[in-house]
């Protein structure tokens, strides 16, 4: 098979457990874009924090951010995007402010989170981690819903960041019940992603494919989060990271090296060796676009 497109996870994939992206990495998106690939990311992270992530690896192709509610490769010329309305927001957040949880609406040019005192030391850690960069605005207020009863907002996602299971699993009992206007994405026990109903990574990702003309039997996919299987499903080759969880390994094509261990970058060297560029394929009439 011939594949046109890699689509790339960023945290728990692309970089390693100190928040970087290894030398090897680069050189291998590098390897594989010369090769006349596309190559994009597919991120429940803020467009900001990925693009951040895109220069440095010298990507150009649209970005799929907010979970797939924002595309583009510019802020200021986003190809796709969806948002929740004023009064889901306000009603979303009013739910949620009854359970002990960290709440952030995260729009395309800053956040807007509760000042919640999470009393698991490794989550509030990892709360607002997620490589933002400075010039990405993060305000915290007492209480959201009060901000937005006056100040309304209209974000492309929410996170949501619970102190326990029992409460994530209650609260999406109840989504499931209150919104069709949302979709409820679990990233894993504690964590929650609110987005526009319809929208997801594979959403996005095939919105992408329609715009390049490249079917997703010409992708592949690399990722490791329980929000990645669906990717990792739907494309030509979907690839898991020997970190992720069994589910996601389970439902991958190849499972290659951790992010530790230079995952990526073993893939990709690994198979697109093989594959001969895209305008020799051209040029051999093997393919026609």
């Amino acid at each position: 098979m011939i594949y046109r497109l890699l689509a790339l996870n960023i945290d728990g994939t692309l970089l390693q457990s100190n928040g970087k992206i290894h030398k090897s990495t680069k050189e291998a998106i590098e390897y594989v874009q010369q090769k006349g690939i596309y190559v994009t990311l597919v991120t429940s992270r803020s467009f900001p924090s990925a693009k951040k992530v895109a220069k440095a690896l010298k990507i150009t192709t649209p970005l799929i951010t907010h979970q797939g509610a924002f595309i583009a490769s510019s802020i200021d010329k986003p190809i796709f995007v969806q948002k929740i309305n004023e009064e889901i927001t306000y009603d979303t957040i009013r739910f949620l402010e009854a359970f002990p949880c960290q709440i952030r609406l995260v729009h395309e040019q800053f956040s807007l989170a509760n000042k919640q005192k999470l009393n698991n030391q490794l989550l509030a850690k990892t709360v607002f981690t997620s490589g933002d960069p400075v010039f990405y605005s993060q305000q915290f207020v007492t209480s959201l819903s009060a901000y937005l009863h006056d100040q309304p907002m209209t974000p492309p996602k929410i996170e949501v960041y619970f102190e326990n299971k029992r409460d994530l699993n209650d609260a999406v009992q109840a989504f499931g019940t209150m919104f069709t206007e949302i979709d409820v994405i679990q990233l894993d026990s504690l964590r929650l992603d609110i987005v526009p109903a319809g929208v997801s990574k594979l959403t996005g990702l095939s919105y992408i494919g329609n715009q390049l003309e490249i079917k997703k039997s010409e992708m592949v996919y690399i990722g490791d989060g329980l929000d990645d299987i669906p990717l990792i499903e739907a494309v030509g080759l979907g690839v898991s990271m020997w970190n992720a969880d069994f589910e996601v390994k389970r439902a991958s094509d190849w499972v290659t090296r951790s992010k530790n261990e230079h995952g990526v970058a073993y893939m990709v060297k690994e198979h697109f060796r093989k594959q001969q560029p895209i305008e020799f394929l051209r040029k051999m009439k093997i393919i026609k676009n």
